[in-house]
């Protein structure tokens, strides 16, 4: 190992100890608000006590993740100006939840007490069969995603400190997973805004410094017009493929999916229950909407910039792109820094899907059918569901950790099939749900088997009828079922939660 390669992992090390710390000082907080508030609240909703950095930071934190750092800016050194085409949809992706979803699930979820996004599914549709679907597809599309994560956050430590894969990925999970189960909802929030400052801070780091080694932008640029033409044009497809045309379908297909889409995503939209009063809302808008934009759009543009600095055959996939723009061309303590910013956005993604997936195990599933007897669910003690609650999280990350040990190549592709898996179960029931009275539990159900059922058959055929994503086709077909069957059926129901 050299001594650059040590100097990172210190700095490495010393960041997710931090975490770690936080998280653990916030579970100290916990133990006496579990027991002024009730555990189920505190420990899944941190009692709706988010200001307006908070919120937004772990917004930003949560819809950023590996592919956003590595997978997407990777991409981008093939694909050109177009990749940034795509990524700058996501820039109002807080101000578009919050603004459409964020205030009237914020009044809807305390009026029903809910702490999940299926607590509202259960008010608003009153079927248990809504709320056991919804709790699977959100388990098993989560799962999905962690694994993304885990190998992200995994690879990343391999390709820069030259640890083997298996103890890098051991690091990473034992570190979220014991914050997040230790400290819930208040120890993944406030890490996340510990995360997302970094974040924006590493996109920084990261355009200083392929700018430097490239000779400034008018040199890289020139550079790029010689070995990759039509870089700076919309729809130039990879380089790798000798810059064929991507079509229009195929780049609006990436608006829905990254841009409109994420109103179906539950771990952004829970962030509405959350937050303490609309000042914090609207705030939160605010700061959200300009991290992103630096994100998103920083790190894109470093990608594009960053195909002049690799080596004459290329990396091995593009999620080693950055990696190796980070080691060979940046000093050791910045790509310590910079490098944190990536294991941020994994860190800060892991815990929002772990907490929310074990709430839906605990709190919709296990309590609602199974713990539940004669008195029904507040029979079961505080401190049962506190034991179970961590044991659960503990176990689902133990899961996600196990099927990353062998991991396929490119980490964009899962992260993207399991957004579009969400967005498909969630996307109408949510949305459906609270702008439209017909909206009924056979909506639901018809909307989420059609939605899910269209969306996965297509990813696993590969027809793109007009080059459009697999999501695009799930979300249309998904909202005729919900909206015909609401016609339909013509009931409205649970009113009352709307």
């Amino acid at each position: 190992m050299t001594s650059k390669q040590i100097m990172v992992l210190c700095i490495l090390s010393s960041y997710l100890l931090i975490n770690l710390f936080l998280g653990l000082m916030v579970s100290r907080k916990a133990v006496k608000d579990n027991a002024e508030g009730g555990f189920l609240q505190n420990y899944f909703m941190g009692n709706r006590s988010m200001g307006g950095l908070v919120l937004a930071m772990t917004l930003v934190a949560t819809y950023a993740s590996a592919s956003s750092f590595l997978g997407g800016p990777g991409l981008a050194a093939n694909w050109g100006l177009t990749q940034v085409w795509v990524a700058g949809v996501q820039i109002g992706s807080a101000f578009l939840t919050l603004g459409v979803v964020g205030k009237k699930f914020a009044i809807i979820s305390r009026e029903i007490n809910a702490v999940t996004v299926t607590d509202y599914f259960q008010a608003r549709y009153q079927s248990p069969l809504v709320v056991a679907l919804c709790g699977i597809c959100l388990v098993c599309f989560f799962v999905t995603q962690m694994v993304a994560q885990f190998i992200g956050g995994a690879t990343l430590i391999q390709t820069v400190t030259g640890l083997p894969y298996q103890l890098g990925l051991a690091m990473f999970a034992a570190i979220v997973i014991i914050y997040t189960s230790v400290g819930g909802f208040k120890a993944v929030v406030i890490t996340d805004t510990f995360q997302g400052i970094i974040m924006a801070f590493g996109t920084f780091l990261m355009l200083f410094f392929v700018l430097k080694a490239g000779g400034g932008m008018e040199a890289i640029t020139m550079e790029l017009t010689e070995i990759n033409p039509g870089w700076d044009l919309l729809g130039k497809g990879p380089y790798a493929n000798g810059n064929t045309a991507l079509s229009p379908g195929y780049l609006i297909s990436y608006w829905v999916l990254v841009g409109v889409g994420v109103l179906g995503l539950p771990q952004t939209a829970v962030r509405g229950m959350g937050f303490k009063d609309t000042n914090s809302m609207h705030r939160a808008m605010i700061y959200g909407t300009v991290t992103v934009g630096i994100m998103m759009i920083g790190m894109h543009l470093a990608g594009v910039l960053c195909l002049p600095l690799l080596p004459e055959g290329g990396v091995g996939t593009t999620d080693q792109v950055i990696p190796y723009v980070v080691m060979n061309y940046m000093p050791g303590w910045a790509a310590g820094l910079f490098l944190a910013a990536p294991l941020a956005a994994v860190m800060s993604t892991v815990s929002s899907l772990l907490i929310l997936a074990s709430a839906t195990i605990i709190k919709d599933l296990w309590l609602s059918y199974i713990a539940k007897d004669r008195e029904g669910k507040g029979a079961v003690s505080d401190k049962k569901i506190s034991r179970y609650s961590f044991l659960i999280t503990v176990v689902l990350g133990l899961i996600a950790f196990l099927f990353a040990m062998s991991p396929p190549d490119i980490i964009v592709w899962i992260n993207l099939f399991a957004m579009g898996g969400l967005e498909a179960t969630f996307f109408w029931p949510l949305v459906g749900g609270l702008y439209w009275d017909k909206g009924n539990a056979k909506c639901c159900i018809a909307s989420i088997l059609v939605g899910v059922s269209t969306f996965v058959f297509f990813n696993q055929v590969k027809i793109a009828p007009f080059h459009v994503h697999e999501i695009v086709i799930a979300l249309l077909f998904g909202g005729i079922a919900y909206f015909v069957t609401g016609i339909i059926t013509n009931k409205k129901d649970a009113v009352s939660v709307r």
